[in-house]
């Protein structure tokens, strides 16, 4: 298997790096399909690495190999010397050209043996192309066929290896065939989709990635043929699609239209110069429109490409920052029919979770379809087992948590009865004291902005209860300790339980900023147990996770660490994939977690990178970044903007000690 390496990631999307003979890949990447023939090129390889920041290409083995004069080339300087780039190259095998007229004259060994020969970085399998209108019978006969060509493949090479995943548009051969390619396949390439993506049929495409994704090995990276116009990029790296081919430069430049994020536009309609990229500095496209056919596609498709790697370094911006939901849903207003895939993919929520992060810095709302997002999703399922055994709760306006709010907020009545308080919210009505925990507290949508909250003073508040003739309270009394008590009692139990959130409440008390008021730290006897950061989610230190261990059963809430890298865990430094021992499958990435040794033995606490089925398949990278440990400090309060989330990494609160890479000795 080949050398990949997650380095940061936003849900399924990662940026990884996949190394290659000829250098690494950063993904999500965009690899422009060139033509083997240098003259048919419209844009210089050359230039893709300096101008336009690609650093890697695919092209066709298989018209190399039915070009006598390209072959012959091919076989005397290589792959790199034909197509003149010296980055990484994969080429395809000819399973287009099956699609587009019928059948190839190789055979599966032969274009194999040929892209060996030939020096490709990332040789593709000879796939049976199956069409989405195929029957059951008919894709599942090219699936075993497929499966069976990937099988000798791995026999035969030495190097990188893309194997298809077929199926056509049934849930349970793509599945089969995901699982299947995961076990021979470097690259894993979902095939048989150019006919969904030119017909743009993306509701089907969303269904397919669907079924794909959840059963593609964290291992290997994953590829989508044909994925070309630039407004699907963000679609696709939600299903944490790593590579992307594209033609679409080339083939809507002969046509005379320019691709951007937002659509497609005729270069005969423009009566405004709507870029200024740098070739339209050098050129305006009004002028490109009036050059000789052959100049004019040749700058068309030029800067197509421009664009298409601007979008995919926007791409990588969003993951790094956690707002490629939002990206997505931004680009998907660009058509109905990318904007009905997007509402398809919002069915599949299932696919998503178990890499859908515990917060983000924000939650803000693109479009309605926005609450329908994993993050919402999980919530919704995580409050209605909060509450499933509460009685009635009583409706309130949000208020702030904070003391000037809460103190006149009655937690009982006059005969000592609990009164418990909800408000609606986008996510519909949430218990009070869950208000600032996400996506709740972080949402930002238009209601925020028309009634904004804090709208509401503390006397306004005060003379609403007073109204509120079927309540008997006394608001003369200072609720302020009772709703610190409460809080700190309900983020526990959201996060833990009621059952752990009760051991530990009786030896915490929460502390809240003085700058804003609201609940920042949990604090034990002997000092912080738990921080608090603008997501609202209690995260322990070492000294509260000391606590928590005994109050959580079996392995739940731990990273079990192997022996080797025990005592570099204990001092602070990351804790790679390959030393991870066990973890709990309910972890997701961002949760904090206990790190732990065979024996049980509290070594610090960290925020995990990869879920923990991605531990198991990915024998490179961190796993988990230790946030506390032994020897750590006291953490700070937390800092960022209300709302906002923290603005900087360890802004929560967390102790996060300067990141080491570290790989103990094997010997």
């Amino acid at each position: 298997m080949g050398d990949f390496e997650v380095l940061e990631r936003d849900g399924l999307a990662r940026i990884a790096r996949l190394s290659t003979p000829h250098g690494r890949i950063e993904t999500p990447a965009l690899l422009p399909v060139v033509h083997p023939d240098p003259a048919r090129q419209p844009v210089a390889p050359s230039e893709f690495r300096d101008r336009l920041g690609l650093r890697a290409l695919i092209t066709s083995a298989y018209i190399t190999w039915r070009t006598p004069p390209l072959r012959t080339e091919a076989e005397r300087r290589g792959i790199h010397g034909l197509v003149r780039f010296d980055g990484p190259v994969m080429t395809d095998s000819g399973a287009f050209q099956q699609h587009a007229y019928g059948s190839v004259e190789v055979s599966p060994s032969e274009i194999l043996e040929f892209q060996q020969r030939i020096g490709s970085d990332i040789a593709t399998v000879l796939d049976v192309f199956t069409e989405p209108e195929a029957p059951h019978d008919v894709a599942a006969s090219a699936l075993r066929e497929t499966r069976e060509r990937a099988r000798s493949a791995r026999t035969a090479r030495t190097g990188l290896l893309a194997v298809p995943v077929q199926g056509g548009t049934f849930p349970d051969l793509r599945s089969e065939s995901a699982r299947s390619a995961s076990e021979l396949g470097d690259v894993l390439a979902v095939g048989g989709v150019v006919p969904l993506l030119e017909q743009y049929r993306f509701v089907e495409l969303a269904r397919v990635l669907a079924a794909v994704r959840p059963h593609l090995t964290a291992g290997s990276a994953v590829h989508l043929f044909g994925t070309g116009h630039p407004m699907t990029f963000a679609f696709a790296a939600l299903f944490g699609v790593d590579l992307i081919d594209s033609s679409a430069y080339h083939k809507f430049a002969r046509r005379g239209s320019l691709l951007f994020p937002e659509g497609t536009v005729a270069i005969d309609d423009l009566r405004e110069e709507i870029c200024h990229c740098y070739l339209c500095r050098e050129e305006p496209l009004r002028e490109v429109a009036r050059r000789p056919p052959e100049e004019r596609e040749r700058r068309i498709a030029h800067h197509n490409l421009l664009v298409s790697a601007e979008e995919m370094a926007r791409v990588r911006q969003a993951i790094r920052e956690g707002t490629l939901w939002e990206l997505a849903e931004r680009r998907a207003t660009a058509h109905p029919a990318l904007r009905a895939g997007l509402a398809e993919v919002y069915r599949h929520s299932e696919a998503f979770l178990p890499t859908e992060p515990e917060s983000r810095r924000a939650f803000r709302a693109v479009v309605a379809e926005s609450l329908g997002r994993p993050a919402a999703v999980r919530f919704a399922r995580r409050l209605a087992e909060f509450v499933a055994d509460e009685s009635r709760r009583e409706p309130i306006p949000r208020v702030g948590l904070t003391p000037e709010f809460l103190g006149r907020l009655p937690l009982a009545d006059r005969s000592g009865s609990p009164i418990r308080w909800s408000t609606d919210t986008p996510f519909g009505p949430v218990p009070l004291e869950l208000t600032e925990v996400y996506p709740v507290g972080p949402f930002l949508g238009p209601a925020e902005f028309e009634r904004p909250l804090g709208r509401r003073s503390p006397s306004e508040l005060s003379r609403e209860l007073e109204e509120r003739s079927e309540l008997d309270v006394d608001l003369e009394h200072d609720w302020s300790d009772e709703w610190t008590r409460l809080q700190v009692e309900a983020l526990l139990g959201f996060q833990y339980g009621r059952e752990v959130a009760r051991r530990l409440v009786p030896a915490v008390r929460g502390e809240r900023s003085r700058r804003t008021g609201r609940l920042r730290r949990l604090t034990a006897e002997e000092g912080p147990a738990f921080v608090v950061g603008d997501d609202g989610v209690p995260r322990p230190t070492y000294r509260g996770g000391l606590r928590l261990l005994p109050c959580l059963p079996g392995r739940r809430g731990r990273v079990v660490v192997g022996d080797d890298a025990v005592p570099f865990v204990r001092a602070g430094r990351s804790l790679f994939a390959r030393f991870v021992v066990e973890a709990d499958a309910s972890l997701v990435p961002d949760s904090s977690a206990l790190l732990v040794d065979r024996n049980d033995e509290l070594l610090g606490v960290g925020r995990l990178v990869l879920a923990p089925h991605e531990m198991r398949q990915l024998h490179r990278g961190v796993a988990v970044r230790v946030t506390s440990h032994p020897g750590a400090s006291e953490p700070p309060e937390p800092l960022g903007p209300e709302g906002a989330g923290p603005e900087a990494p360890g802004a929560d609160g967390d102790v996060r000690p300067p990141e080491r890479s570290f790989i103990p000795s094997r010997r």
